[in-house]
């Protein structure tokens, strides 16, 4: 039953999350974890299970798009998400089974339990973010309510702190249930204690530093090719893709007077942009409008290729160029390729590895007598806050999100990359536009609206006056990569490791003196 219970919350979860969204869901799926992890015995094996049944429910589904690009690494990386998090059970359930022991003589144990549980899940979030491959940072608790007031707590603590904050409020929602059947202020004090500071918290989120307005905008145009979805890249004609964005961009004229005009990631893919018959079509619309253009390119580079974000200026010059720096695992390159070869694994999907750029994540704009700096993050890499804070510690004032979802059937990543804009919107205190292939394309403001969308599929152009912002959040200050989360990370990792400390101390106080234990037995 316990363990039941504990996929069926793992499932709530998913259902909580994009592209259903039904964001209580999740609090109530954490909360059906936490009671069947609480219910059940504490032993090793059984927590490791209620862990592993809960993540496997919650993961698989919320990733069920890997299904068509990569099957095997569809079962493989949520199994493996599902037995760290197995682990994390194990820990808490340890450390709290010690807790609660009567020798201990903890009153009352189960609010301080959901704590220990909660720190030991969010550390695995944090860990999956990071490894294997670079991170797979996907299906996050924080992207459930990316689209309510909730999501505003990411300016204070990041992704990672409101997934704690959402698991504790989960925690105190199972703890009300546990004691349902108690009354009195004495018995529920310690968690409506714990309710009212993340009340607190949640509102000292509303008033922390979220950037500024310069007073400037970038009149930009979005351009979405359309197409269908759902057909990978070896299967595309990279000619229509193009002739798609061609179509599209002669929506636009000189009346538009625009300072900026982006094309999604591999839009053009061709062995070399400079000497390519593209890159002179690509400048004969940018003398045309009158404005420069932001264009993604995919280029051979030997055995290899390249996977960039050019921006050219109004004469049809190279300005400035962004070389993705995350690629994706499995989409981009083949982690141990010659490994999976020799065992014959199928690995033609991907004949080719990119190359990773290492240039800061920024574009400079021509605009007026100077230059705008754009924070660049592709595609795959506006799911890691630290792309982004990187663009922003370089300068950036808007966010630019080209990106290419075309090979991927449904709208499972296509929902939650709108979320993730959402929340890297929220974190930087900067307007965020997202350029797509085939959808979505949008645009979202510092709040983390979404004032504009193209459908999956259609071929349109979106005009926005964007906002240049400067200033940073204070999740945004502590610095670049996934230092931004680094202190939380370290609260996390002491809590536990007190826990840890503190339960052994006291459990081997009471084993060393038997005596103690039978005089106050009497």
């Amino acid at each position: 039953m316990h363990y039941l219970l504990a996929l069926f919350g793992g499932v709530l979860v998913a259902l909580g999350l994009p592209p259903l969204s039904l964001w209580p869901l999740v609090f109530a799926g954490l909360a059906c974890y936490i009671v069947a992890s609480e219910r059940a015995p504490s032993r090793p094996r059984v927590q490791f299970v209620l862990g592993l049944f809960f993540a496997w429910g919650w993961l698989a589904p919320a990733m069920g798009w890997m299904w068509q690009l990569v099957p095997g690494g569809f079962i493989v990386a949520p199994l493996l998400f599902a037995i760290m998090h197995g682990v994390a059970a194990v820990v808490a359930g340890a450390i709290n089974q010690r807790r609660s022991s009567r020798h201990l003589h903890q009153s009352p144990a189960h609010t301080t339990n959901f704590f220990t549980r909660a720190a030991a899940h969010v550390l695995v979030e944090c860990l999956r973010f990071i490894t294997p491959f670079g991170g797979v940072p996907l299906a996050g608790l924080a992207l459930s309510v990316a689209d309510t007031r909730l999501a505003q707590l990411v300016r204070l603590v990041g992704p990672l702190g409101l997934a704690l904050w959402i698991f504790l409020f989960a925690g105190v929602v199972a703890e009300l249930w546990m004691r349902r059947k108690e009354f009195g202020w004495r018995s529920r004090r310690p968690v409506l204690m714990v309710l009212t500071a993340l009340v607190v918290l949640q509102g000292v989120a509303q008033l922390t530093p979220r950037g500024r307005d310069t007073g400037e905008t970038l009149r930009i145009a979005v351009v979405q090719g359309g197409g269908p979805q759902g057909v990978l890249a070896v299967n595309s004609n990279p000619r229509d893709v193009i002739d798609r964005h061609l179509a599209a961009t002669a929506l636009l004229n000189p009346s538009d007077q625009l300072d900026l005009v982006v094309w999604p990631e591999n839009a053009i893919d061709v062995r070399d942009f400079t000497t390519s018959k593209v890159r002179d079509e690509i400048v004969a619309e940018v003398q045309r409008i009158g404005a420069p253009f932001a264009v993604g390119v995919t280029e051979d580079a030997a055995a290899a290729f390249t996977n960039a974000q050019i921006l050219l200026d109004r004469d049809g010059v190279e300005q400035s160029r962004y070389d993705k720096v995350r690629r994706v695992p499995y989409g981009e390159y083949i982690p141990l390729r010659g490994l999976l070869e020799t065992f014959g694994a199928p690995v033609d999907r991907i004949p080719r590895d990119a190359v990773a750029g290492n240039t800061p994540a920024v574009l400079m704009v021509p605009h007026g007598n100077s230059s705008v700096s754009l924070a660049v993050a592709i595609s795959w890499e506006i799911f890691f806050s630290g792309r982004v804070n990187d663009g922003v510690s370089a300068g950036g004032q808007v966010v630019l999100n080209p990106t290419n979802g075309s090979s991927y059937t449904g709208e499972i990543l296509q929902q939650q990359q709108v979320a993730t804009s959402q929340l890297r919107a929220l974190e930087s205190g900067r307007f965020v536009v997202q350029a797509a292939t085939t959808g979505y394309s949008l645009i979202v403001d510092a709040d983390g609206r979404v004032l504009q969308r193209i459908p999956i599929g259609r071929q349109a152009v979106i005009f926005a006056d964007v906002p240049l912002r400067s200033g940073q959040t204070l999740y945004s200050r502590f610095g670049s990569s996934q230092s931004g989360d680094l202190p939380l990370v370290m609260v996390l990792v002491a809590f536990i490791t007190g826990m840890v400390w503190r339960s052994r101390r006291k459990h081997g106080l009471h084993t060393n003196h038997p005596q103690h234990q039978a005089g106050s037995a009497e």
